[in-house]
């Protein structure tokens, strides 16, 4: 049986790991990167086809589209900002508080239009759904997108 270590150690070898995944990264799984793809086109055309089938006026539809590619857009610049902030590269306050206040608003402008729209509750509760699953996948696959062009940059 081996003693227990002490915390001092146990975070030498932690850091020591992290060193390492920076200096090789890992190349993300195709499962994963497939699924991160997938979820994200589900996502998007869900929405899509339930803005489509609403009955809502055309400037509405238009708000909530508008929301959607805000909001993909807001997500993809935040996790850049803040990946590029822990690997050392430079990115201003500016830029790092706009992804994030633009991130912000597009879920808040979705939550306003949504409560005062003229839906059944089982319709707002689909828009909602379906542009979470849009966000979430899109930080996914623009995770997906830098740690490949990472690895291929480090294997070559």
């Amino acid at each position: 049986m081996e003693p227990l270590k002490s915390n001092e150690s146990n975070n030498n070898s932690e850091s020591k790991n992290a060193r390492l995944n920076n200096a090789y990264p890992l190349k993300p799984s195709a499962a994963f990167v497939g699924a991160s793809w997938m979820t994200l086109i589900i996502g998007m055309t869900a929405y899509c086809i339930g803005l489509y089938n609403s009955a809502m006026a055309y400037n509405e539809k238009g708000y909530y589209f508008t929301i959607l590619l805000f909001g993909l857009f807001s997500v993809i610049s935040v996790q850049k900002s803040v990946r590029d902030r822990l690997e050392g590269i430079p990115v201003t306050d500016l830029y790092y508080s706009i992804s994030w206040f633009s991130t912000i608003a597009s879920i808040v402008l979705l939550i306003i239009g949504l409560w005062n729209a003229n839906l059944l509750l089982s319709e707002k509760g689909f828009f909602g759904m379906s542009f979470v699953l849009g966000l979430f996948s899109a930080l996914a696959v623009q995770k997906n997108t830098r740690d490949l062009k990472q690895f291929e940059s480090t294997n070559i």
